[in-house]
């Protein structure tokens, strides 16, 4: 069974930094893509960046570019996403994704997992 599970979430304050983790388990995604998508109350879900496998090209949401910094350790699986000067606009559920096509166009992605809340207070 394939998991992939988020950590890192919690509450920040305005121009502070965190930083997400996604380890999945059932099966290796060194060739694949994987990423981070964020779904806001209210709002659909959307990119925020992505990291291709093979490549290690890295993607970024436009709002996001210069502040949040992703990663991956395909030896361990994993991929980070550090964020910095956070902004309470960022506040949602932050979600890890892999085996999505790149660039990314949609928030389609065969693999998911359950989320993690980031919430940034002003």
């Amino acid at each position: 069974q394939v998991r992939l599970v988020e950590s890192g979430g919690g509450l920040v304050q305005a121009g502070g930094s965190l930083r997400l983790s996604c380890t999945a388990s059932g099966r290796t995604f060194s060739s694949d893509a994987m990423g981070w998508f964020r779904q806001a109350p209210g709002k659909e879900r959307e990119f925020v960046a992505a990291i291709a496998g093979s490549t290690s090209t890295k993607y970024y949401a436009n709002f996001v570019k210069g502040r949040f910094i992703i990663s991956r350790d395909n030896a361990k699986n994993t991929i980070n996403l550090e964020m910095n000067s956070l902004k309470p606009e960022d506040t949602a559920v932050y979600y890890c994704a892999a085996r999505f096509r790149l660039p990314v166009t949609t928030a389609n992605s065969e693999y998911w997992g359950l989320g993690t809340q980031v919430t940034v207070s002003s």
